[in-house]
């Protein structure tokens, strides 16, 4: 019997990769995409909010993660923490911030898309009116001890802050992480954030997807009558942020910290999710440190043992994405051997020994492995109706999606490589406190 990788192939390369759905939108102006999908008893609700930490100001940073736990700790119908009723009927849940939106979503058994339609309408329209400062006061602390344990106590894990301050100007929404300081978590007055929740957890700011084992009129009553009487809210005004082009000139920052390795990362400006670069990026990504004959873990790690590990990525976001080079040094190498040495091979894939049909060919395969892993999942592919309906206003893209890396040649991943990493970049040097000169 043919498997569903192997079928999920037929269909790519025959043009006709598909999730059927449809798509309406209520008074209010709640966007509404319904993906029925009757293969397993179970239904998924995936609600995005337009809202991440590039639309928080100055001085308010870190709110749009905040309210992902304030989201979770009761609304006014439902007294408590919002997973209990869910979990007592084997649901998961869960929530995720980036910069560019916020994600509430439920996997439950097909005979509770009820409950689960309630509680998301329940907070998204009177969360306000449990909000209190004992509510706000607790989560400020559970989210500044997050930033503690993600950010401050781990070696190396204040980097990306670090080289993301000094990649992206001043102003641009990119500049600060998303999970915000300190300072703007402990001063956040109850006021401000209630005006952030009216401004936009709105049903015009949002979209639900509601996928899997469900009939579609049953469904849209259920939708009607939890979400419809949620008063709609202004449009947003959304800041427009000019894209700043590459860096002026290259940025090389050096610090001494409590790590036990040699660290460096080298980042660089690259384009927006889903706009022509992104996928060939991703491509180079692959051939440059995806196993152990890529080309940088090979000389790196391989064969001059100059390095411990070597990983890059492309940082896919709205207003512009970050690609990054990270390695760790061998004993008795340093950090600036690995920069050297990394430009020297890349510079040999611009000019002498772009990517061969092999390495694409394992490159595609990584992808393609990846992408159908995303869909084979009902949750996977209501993330995906949602994640198109963002950054490409068409909830069906997956053919459109995978043709980006399916359709990249050589010539395309080594000219856009070139622009991109060829432009002034930041380094980042970490190294610990005994190798201060």
């Amino acid at each position: 019997m043919p498997t569903l990788a192997w079928l999920l192939t037929a269909a790519a390369l025959a043009g006709d990769l598909t999730i059927p759905y449809e798509r309406y939108e209520l008074d209010n102006g709640l966007d509404v995409i319904l993906a029925p999908d009757h293969s397993t008893p179970i239904v998924h609700t995936n609600i995005w909010y337009h809202v991440g930490s590039k639309d928080e100001t100055k001085g308010l940073t870190g709110f749009a993660h905040l309210f992902e736990h304030l989201m979770f700790q009761g609304s006014p119908n439902n007294p408590g923490e919002y997973f209990t009723p869910l979990q007592e009927v084997g649901a998961k849940i869960n929530g995720t911030t980036s910069f560019d939106r916020t994600n509430y979503f439920e996997t439950v058994p097909a005979q509770h898309l009820p409950l689960a339609l309630f509680l998301e309408s329940d907070r998204m329209g009177w969360l306000l009116e449990v909000l209190d400062e004992t509510m706000l006061k607790n989560q400020q602390e559970v989210v500044r001890n997050e930033r503690r344990q993600r950010y401050e106590n781990p070696p190396y894990g204040e980097a990306r802050k670090t080289y993301y301050q000094a990649l992206w100007p001043e102003g641009h929404p990119y500049q600060h992480l998303t999970i915000g300081s300190h300072e703007d978590l402990d001063n956040a007055k109850l006021d401000d954030v209630k005006a952030f929740f009216r401004k936009w957890y709105v049903p015009n700011n949002a979209v639900l997807v509601v996928a899997g084992d469900f009939d579609e009129a049953t469904a849209k009553n259920l939708i009607e009558a939890q979400f419809g009487g949620i008063p709609r809210g202004e449009d947003p005004a959304r800041v427009e942020v000019p894209d700043p082009g590459p860096l002026a000139e290259n940025i090389e920052l050096r610090e001494y910290d409590d790590v036990p390795h040699q660290k460096v990362w080298m980042a660089w400006r690259a384009p927006a999710f889903y706009k022509p670069g992104d996928a060939e990026l991703d491509l180079l990504s692959s051939v440059l440190t995806d196993g152990k004959d890529s080309r940088l873990q090979k000389v790196l790690v391989q064969e001059k043992q100059i390095a411990q590990d070597v990983s890059a990525w492309q940082a896919s976001a709205y207003h512009g994405s970050t690609y990054v080079i990270s390695a760790t040094a061998a004993k008795g190498h340093t950090t600036d051997e690995l920069v050297t040495a990394i430009d020297e091979i890349l510079g040999g894939v611009w000019e002498t020994a772009p990517p061969t049909e092999e390495e694409l060919q394992g490159a595609r395969s990584n992808y393609e492995k990846m992408f159908y892993g995303s869909i084979k999942t009902i949750s996977g592919k209501a993330n995906l109706l949602n994640s198109y309906t963002f950054y490409m206003n068409e909830p069906d893209s997956l053919q459109t999606d995978l043709d980006r890396y399916l359709k990249a040649t050589s010539a395309d991943v080594t000219t856009v490589g070139k622009q991109t990493l060829s432009q002034p970049r930041v380094v980042l040097h970490i190294w610990p406190e005994g190798d201060k000169p």
